[in-house]
C-alpha cells in the first residue's frame, strides 16, 4: 500500500479525524513526512471546524490533577453523571467513574479510588458544583491534596478537564446511543483505552499519554475500536 493509499484509507475509515491526527499516527508508523503532505492527500469530510484551545496550565503540570462532571442523557433520556480525573502533565485519563446521583460521599470515594496509597497529586483543580459537599473537601485535605476551585463562571480556568470532556463527547458519546448506566461504563472502558495509548496529541508533540513507540518496519495491521468509530494503526 502507498502512503498516498493510507492516507486516504485513515481519512475515510476515521471521519472524525483532521489532518493532526493523521499525521500523528503516520509518525508513529515510521513516516517522516510533513503534515501539508496529509492535508493535501486526505479525504475531506463535510462538516464543521474543529475546536481550538489555547488555554493551558503550564506551572507544575505533573502535579495538578482535575476533575469534572459530565452529563450523559441516555436512549430514554435519563441523565447520567460521568467523572472524569485528568493528569495534566500527560494529559491522562487517570479515572472515571459513573452514578445517577453524584453526592459529595460518592465523590470522595472517587478521590480515593482514583489515587491510591501515595499517588495523590499536589493539586486538584476542579470546578464549584455543589455536589462538592463537606465530605468530599474532607476527604480531599485528609489525602494531603490541595483543594484549588476555580472562580465562579470561568471553565477556562479548569481546561484540561473542559477540554477533556469536549474531546469524549466529539470522539465517542455524539456518535453513540447509551442505554443504561452499565452501558455507558463498558464504553468509557473502551475509550479510556483507546485515549490513553492510542490517540495522539497536538500537546504532547502527537504522541499519546502513555507513549507509543515509533514502528517503522512491519506490516500495517487495523483494528476497530468503539465498532469502527476509531483504528489503532501499528505494525507486526
Amino acid at each position: 500500500m502507498s502512503l498516498r493509499e493510507l492516507i486516504r484509507r485513515m481519512s475515510t475509515e476515521n471521519p472524525l479525524w483532521g489532518a493532526p491526527r493523521i499525521h500523528g499516527e503516520l509518525l508513529k508508523l515510521g513516516f517522516e513526512i510533513p503534515e501539508s503532505t496529509v492535508s493535501k492527500y486526505m479525504i475531506r469530510h463535510r462538516g464543521p471546524p474543529s475546536q481550538t484551545w489555547r488555554t493551558f496550565l503550564r506551572n507544575h503540570a505533573d502535579a495538578i490533577a482535575a476533575i469534572d462532571l459530565c452529563v450523559v442523557p441516555t436512549l430514554t433520556f435519563e441523565p447520567l453523571f460521568a467523572l472524569l480525573v485528568v493528569g495534566q502533565g500527560r494529559r491522562q485519563l487517570l479515572w472515571f467513574a459513573v452514578t445517577r446521583h453524584p453526592t459529595a460521599e460518592w465523590l470522595a470515594q472517587q478521590i480515593v479510588e482514583a489515587f491510591p496509597w501515595d499517588t495523590a497529586p499536589t493539586y486538584l483543580v476542579r470546578d464549584n458544583d455543589g455536589a462538592y459537599g463537606q465530605a468530599f473537601t474532607r476527604r480531599v485535605r485528609a489525602m494531603g491534596i490541595r483543594d484549588r476551585p476555580i472562580s465562579p463562571r470561568s471553565p477556562r480556568q479548569n481546561a484540561y478537564a473542559e477540554r477533556l470532556i469536549g474531546t469524549l463527547r466529539r470522539d465517542c458519546l455524539d456518535h453513540v446511543l447509551i442505554f443504561h448506566e452499565r452501558h455507558l461504563r463498558r464504553v468509557l472502558t473502551l475509550y479510556s483505552l483507546y485515549y490513553n495509548e492510542t490517540r495522539t496529541h497536538l500537546a504532547l508533540v502527537k504522541d499519546a499519554p502513555l507513549r507509543r513507540t515509533v514502528q517503522r518496519s512491519g506490516t500495517i495491521v487495523t483494528t476497530p475500536i468503539l465498532s469502527g468509530l476509531h483504528h489503532r494503526y501499528a505494525r507486526i
